[in-house]
């Protein structure tokens, strides 16, 4: 399974989501799951299973299935 954050840049917030996604996933003893971060344009179907995303960009992701918005990319609750 690979899961994807998604930002408009594909850098800062989108690698943050990325690194809270690796520490849950570490934390519940999750193995065997790849992440990665990208920009909204290269962010495609096929790329990944799952896409986290900021509210903000939830329509820029509206064409993708899988696609779970976050109400704050900085809170982990969400």
């Amino acid at each position: 399974m690979k899961i994807a954050a998604v930002c408009g840049s594909g850098l800062g917030s989108s690698f943050m989501v990325e690194m809270n996604i690796q520490g849950i996933l570490k934390d519940l003893g999750v193995n065997n799951v790849e992440t990665a971060h990208f920009d909204v344009g290269s962010a495609m179907e096929g790329s990944a299973d799952y896409f986290f995303v900021g509210k903000d960009l939830a329509d820029s992701l509206s064409n993708l299935k899988n696609v779970i918005v976050l109400d704050s990319i900085i809170d982990k609750r969400n």
